[in-house]
């Protein structure tokens, strides 16, 4: 069945995009009943949009604390949003299809080819199936790894606290409910060092940041990294670079008087958690300015393409970085893992960064003015909200309902991506296709 809105036939891209929005509204909806809040009365529209709009792009950032001023109701609500966010509407819709005994037509395999970022249509049920199977596996795992912990500390309300957590790190959400044991805003730093809670949040994030063609090419290949997809070698070392390095250079430049255990945690997981999770285990604000910089580099780019992250994403880091390889080695090719990289994919690299540059800064200007604050702050602000990370300095709570509409549509330009909005908004049939002639132009 061809999908039309008003009178117009609608792309896969453009369904992607009002599902994302459709989906945002019913949350909102839901988040503004009176039974959502704890004391009983309705939240207003400008934070049931903010937490919805948080919840379904998988940000993390918050208006309110989840523990203290979201009824149990509204937990579930902001969960739910978060899996379906994560794992994607499309997907989610056509798995509900598929344990119906609906058949998946030509059109709906396409959109679920450009949802999870599929390099062909063929076997992409059969791939949407193998993405939930694994999802659900991992959620349980780590729900059931963190059991003892939030068990052995809170009773019985640590099965809920080892689900949602689980759900909502996997998903590369940032969401916590500690906000009630610890005090409001305080994420998992009562479990700085705590192994029991920061590995299985280190490892869902991870997992569910690498993208669904890495776990596809993990399953079949196993070990023997030379069959992956070049697209599954650039993510899993870009992923190890990405963690590896930050991890190492914050354990010897920050959180020196900590002790060495501390230290190795506090590294690991700030190294991790700034990829799109959003999660802390100790103050952003004793970070020193390098560090800072660090976090906000590591918040830009993100996880991989078809997972469950948002932010620039690891592929564009590794295809740029390969693109500057080939220019000082006086290239005439770019090349990654022996083969070539297309000048779409490489023309395609650079828009994202360029976008990725631009938007946060636009946004922390407006944010800036709005709230009188410095750009600096606000840019972590917003760079947190593009990158779908939910990391926050501390602001966004206070900050004016201008801001707050800012901080919305960079979270749902950072989740449903800046190529997906460009193709939604031009049509193939509107490119130009003709070759101009060639003129030479000098740059650097």
């Amino acid at each position: 069945m061809i999908i039309r809105f008003l009178g117009k036939k609608l792309s896969s891209f453009q369904i992607i995009i009002i599902g994302f929005l459709g989906l945002i509204l019913i949350g909102t909806l839901l988040l503004i009943l009176p039974v959502s809040v704890k004391e009983g009365r309705g939240a207003s529209i400008e934070d049931a949009l903010f937490t919805s709009t948080s919840a379904v792009c998988v940000t993390g950032l918050v208006v309110q604390d989840t523990a203290t001023y979201w009824s149990g109701f509204g937990q579930a609500v902001i969960l739910i949003l978060i899996q379906i966010g994560g794992l994607g509407i499309v997907s989610v819709a056509a798995f509900i299809a598929m344990i119906s005994g609906k058949k998946i037509t030509l059109f709906q395999r396409s959109m679920l080819q450009d949802s999870i970022s599929a390099h062909q249509i063929g076997g992409i049920v059969k791939m949407t199936g193998f993405v939930f199977k694994v999802a659900m596996i991992t959620e349980v795992s780590g729900a059931l790894l963190m059991l003892p912990t939030f068990c052995g500390k809170y009773g019985v309300s640590g099965v809920w606290m080892s689900v949602f957590h689980s759900i909502s790190a996997f998903c590369n959400a940032g969401f916590d409910i500690m906000g009630d044991k610890t005090g409001p805003f305080s994420s998992l730093t009562s479990f700085a060092s705590n192994p029991g809670i920061v590995i299985p949040i280190c490892l869902l994030i991870i997992i569910g940041g690498i993208g669904f063609l890495t776990w596809d090419d993990i399953s079949a290949n196993k070990f023997h990294f030379r069959r992956y997809r070049m697209q599954s070698k650039a993510v899993l070392v870009t992923t190890a670079v990405l963690i590896i390095v930050p991890a190492l250079l914050l354990f010897l430049f920050e959180y020196t008087e900590s002790p060495a255990k501390d230290r190795f945690f506090f590294s690991l997981f700030q190294a991790i958690t700034p990829r799109t999770a959003g999660f802390n285990t100790a103050s952003l604000s004793s970070l020193s300015g390098a560090g800072s910089m660090l976090i906000i580099a590591l918040m830009l780019v993100g996880g991989s393409p078809g997972s469950t992250a948002g932010g620039m994403k690891t592929t564009t880091l590794a295809v740029l970085s390969a693109n500057i390889s080939s220019v000082f080695l006086r290239k005439k090719s770019v090349h990654l893992f022996g083969r070539r990289i297309e000048d779409s994919t490489i023309k395609n690299a650079a828009t994202l960064f360029m976008m990725y540059l631009t938007l946060p800064m636009i946004g922390a200007a407006v944010i800036s003015i709005a709230d009188n604050l410095p750009v600096g702050t606000c840019i972590f602000e917003a760079v947190s909200a593009i990158g779908t990370v939910g990391l926050s300095s501390g602001i966004t709570p206070s900050l004016s309902t201008v801001s707050h509409l800012m901080l919305i549509l960079l979270m749902f330009l950072g989740r449903v991506g800046g190529l997906t909005l460009i193709y939604a908004a031009i049509k193939s049939k509107n490119a130009d296709v003709s070759r101009r002639p060639v003129e030479k132009i000098i740059v650097g």
